[in-house]
């Protein structure tokens, strides 16, 4: 049986966590404008763009190009987090029970740190863990931040 493995990344950018969260939380649309280095696309495939059960087709680069569909699993405005889970594309020919989730907590001295984390299970023995997508966020976390501080 298949081990459920988990890694993640953290990284601290300079807005507010309600400001931060919110481009997490239903304002995934803007991100080919903000990261087109990273999210070469995003469609909306079912339901809207901030609720449980919503769908959406991703077209991105971690590594190479891919394309994936996730959907939001769960969301917890209180604790500022958001659970997705991946149902196809380029890590589901790798991974399997692929989730990711994001955390955004507030810094007394201001700013916030973002958590991205993934749990998967290994296809095969021979999978490296997908630590090229850990690579990607914090690429995606410091160009949102960025464009955030600029329209602030």
């Amino acid at each position: 049986m298949a081990q459920i493995a988990k890694v993640e990344v953290q990284v601290e950018v300079k807005s507010s966590a309600e400001t931060f969260y919110e481009v997490f939380r239903g304002k995934q649309y803007l991100w080919p404008k903000i990261c087109p280095d990273v999210v070469k696309n995003v469609k909306l495939i079912k339901g809207d763009w901030d609720s449980v059960g919503s769908v959406k087709e991703w077209a991105y680069v971690a590594g190479n190009s891919e394309t994936a569909k996730d959907m939001v699993e769960a969301i917890d405005e209180k604790n500022k987090t958001i659970t997705f889970k991946f149902l196809d594309g380029g890590a589901t020919k790798y991974y399997n029970n692929i989730k990711s989730t994001i955390q955004v907590t507030g810094m007394d001295q201001g700013g916030c740190l973002v958590k991205w984390s993934m749990e998967y299970e290994n296809q095969n023995d021979d999978t490296p863990a997908p630590t090229k997508y850990l690579e990607a966020f914090k690429f995606l976390a410091k160009s949102i931040d960025a464009y955030l501080t600029k329209n602030a």
